[in-house]
């Protein structure tokens, strides 16, 4: 008498949907992602506990030395309100997104001033700060 069945369950498991399933998740992920692109001068920033992550299209650097860099260009404080209003309307719309790199060891008055000439600009206006961990 053979009570064997002739359907046997066979239990092997294939990877090969799952590792489907996780790069779809990749690939969505990677795309959907937002990326920032830092600054690539060297400017000590302070640290923040809370951030938002902005997309950067007008960067303002302000170094420990008082330099001032527009897109990473160097440029004179003086003429920092016309190649912004110039960059403002080159992006297409008259409230774009700035923002601030400034080092921590600049006095609080230079950054005053330039916010307060992207802001005279109808700009959003950003400080860029590090993470606290």
């Amino acid at each position: 008498m053979n009570l064997r069945s002739k359907n046997r369950i066979n239990a092997e498991f294939s990877m090969s949907s799952m590792t489907d399933i996780i790069f779809l998740l990749l690939v969505f992920f990677m795309l959907t992602s937002n990326f920032v692109t830092p600054s690539g001068l060297p400017v000590s920033l302070p640290s923040s506990k809370t951030s938002d992550i902005v997309m950067q299209k007008i960067s303002i650097t302000i170094t420990e030395d008082l330099e001032y860099y527009l897109n990473e260009k160097p440029i004179a404080l003086d003429d920092i309100e016309p190649q912004l209003t110039a960059l403002l309307k080159e992006n297409g719309t008259e409230q774009g997104a700035v923002v601030l790199h400034v080092d921590k060891t600049v006095p609080v008055e230079q950054l005053v001033k330039v916010a307060g000439i992207a802001k005279n600009l109808n700009a959003s206006v950003t400080l860029a700060t590090v993470p606290t961990e």
